[in-house]
């Protein structure tokens, strides 16, 4: 019961980050239609007087909506983490009791039926980190071209990389343009990288930064 309301609670902050993306979606797009300030370009002009091409107050607000919902973002995240580790535990916690009962030794765990000998039964907390996996840990771009000497060379990723998470962006709608804005938003600051690499989770900390070609990173990423 206790993994099935866990994994119930764990779906409910999925769908609050899914709507937070979807709104933080709204703002960058607004922010960065042709002729708007971007993310973080200036709203005086050449001679530090007010830009007259924009509505500096709903820029303003914009901006500090944004950063808002990344934070809530970055809550709702770490919860869902926090969630993914409790299932985790349950379900080794269940494999290990399963086999200690049935009397198997060793420590390869099959999963299968349980009435077959050697395997375990699937419990709720184990059904319920299994559910979530699959939708925690889904690809949603590769890594299809890295420039030599580029930070994103240095700092680890490899071709073939399967991106699952890269900072706040996971999933959703515009994802090349919430890419390129969470390099920008994080230009000289770590962001957490987590990708399928082999078959493997992988976590990796890249540094969006300025070097000699082009981009932050030096890496091209294809959505799937």
């Amino acid at each position: 019961m206790v993994g099935t309301n866990l994994k119930a609670e764990t779906m409910k902050l999925m769908d609050e980050r899914t709507n937070t993306e979807a709104e933080m979606d709204v703002v960058i797009q607004r922010l960065c239609q042709p002729g708007g300030p971007g993310l973080s370009g200036n709203l005086v002009d050449s001679e530090g007087f007010p830009r007259t091409d924009i509505d500096i107050p709903s820029v303003r607000a914009d901006r500090r909506r944004l950063a808002e919902l990344r934070n809530d973002h970055k809550i709702i995240t770490e919860k869902i983490d926090q969630n993914i580790q409790v299932l985790h535990s349950a379900r080794l916690a269940s494999s290990l009791s399963s086999v200690k009962d049935s009397g198997v030794q060793g420590s390869a765990v099959n999963i299968g039926s349980s009435s077959s000998p050697g395997n375990y039964s699937v419990t709720a907390a184990t059904s319920a980190a299994m559910d979530i996996d699959v939708v925690f840990s889904r690809p949603f771009a590769v890594i299809d071209e890295i420039t030599e000497a580029s930070p994103a060379a240095e700092d680890g990723l490899q071709l073939g990389d399967q991106v699952v998470r890269f900072g706040n962006v996971q999933s959703g709608e515009n994802l090349l343009q919430r890419l390129a804005a969470e390099a920008q938003s994080n230009q000289g600051c770590v962001v957490t990288m987590t990708v399928l690499r082999q078959g493997a989770m992988t976590n990796l900390q890249v540094t969006p930064r300025v070097w000699q070609g082009r981009g932050l990173l030096g890496c091209n990423f294809r959505i799937l």
